[in-house]
């Protein structure tokens, strides 16, 4: 559980510099720029479920 805590704030701290990213670039937004917050934001959010669903799965056996 404690690799859960870790991913999910590393996510949501990847999301946050992602929306920055975009509002301050709106009008010319750089798709590779974004692609770059993009992949970091859903592995991190995908390794926190992971983590997640492990512990729980553990708990039911």
């Amino acid at each position: 559980m404690k690799f859960f805590y870790l991913y999910l704030i590393g996510g949501i701290v990847a999301l946050i510099l992602l929306i920055y990213q975009l509002i301050v670039t709106y009008p010319d937004i750089k798709y590779s720029g974004a692609l770059f917050y993009i992949i970091p934001t859903v592995l991190l959010f995908y390794m926190a479920n992971k983590a997640y669903h492990v512990k729980k799965d553990k708990e039911l056996m």
